[in-house]
This record gives C-alpha cells, structure tokens and sequence, in this order.
C-alpha cells in the first residue's frame, strides 16, 4: 500500500485534479485516509469535505465523475496530482469546466471562462 504522509494536515492531503487529456487544472479538494484508498480501489476520485466533514464521491450529484487515470505523488508524499477524465466537462459545483475560472485584472477578479451547467438546476 502506499505511505502517503497525513498527519502533517490533520488527517488531510491537497488533491489536485488536472484533465489527463488537455493538463488543465480542474480543482483541488482534500483527501483523508479513506478517500485516497476509495480512489484507488473504484478508480473514481473520491475526496473528503472539511465543511461537512464526509467523504464525497465527485459527480455524486452532478454526474460529473472523474475516472482516474493516473495519480502521481509529490516529494514530500503530502499531496497528490489526480490525472482524470473528466465526464461532463465540468469539474466546478459553481457550472465551469474548472474551478479555477476567474483571473486577476486591474486587482479584481474576471470571469473568464464560459459556464458549462446551472448550479441551481443540478443541485436542488
């Protein structure tokens, strides 16, 4: 089994999620314990919420699963880097592809990416 080092989080690891096709940054979330090994054994990401302190499956919801494809691990052994594919083309709970949507302009945010789903009518 992989050694991955939790404890320097309080039980949490950073989990990077990239689209394995383009490389682009879809979100990062967090993973305790169980999370990374639900991941490893269904090969669907699997992440732990610190708001709600459970475990959520990505897409659960949504639909908007991510097949893992690769999971590579930093130096330290305290983050990992999901590459996946993404269904639905939309990784964001807010309806983007990525969470990572705005960029800084003039010291403010700007949306610059297209909204892919409506929040309001996916998670009622």
């Amino acid at each position: 089994m992989v050694k991955l080092d939790f404890e320097k989080n309080n039980g949490l690891i950073p989990a990077i999620a990239q689209d394995y096709k383009t490389g682009e940054v879809l979100m990062l979330a967090y993973m305790n314990k169980l999370a990374f090994e639900q991941t490893l054994k269904s090969g669907t990401a699997t992440y732990y919420s610190r708001s709600r302190q459970v475990l959520w499956k990505k897409g659960e919801t949504s639909g908007h699963v991510q097949h893992v494809k690769e999971i590579r691990v930093d130096c330290d052994r305290d983050t990992v880097l999901l590459k996946v594919d993404q269904v639905g083309n939309a990784a964001c709970h807010k309806g983007y592809k990525s969470c990572f949507f705005s960029t800084v302009e003039d010291n403010s945010l700007k949306i610059a990416d297209a909204i892919i789903f409506d929040p309001k009518e996916v998670y009622k």
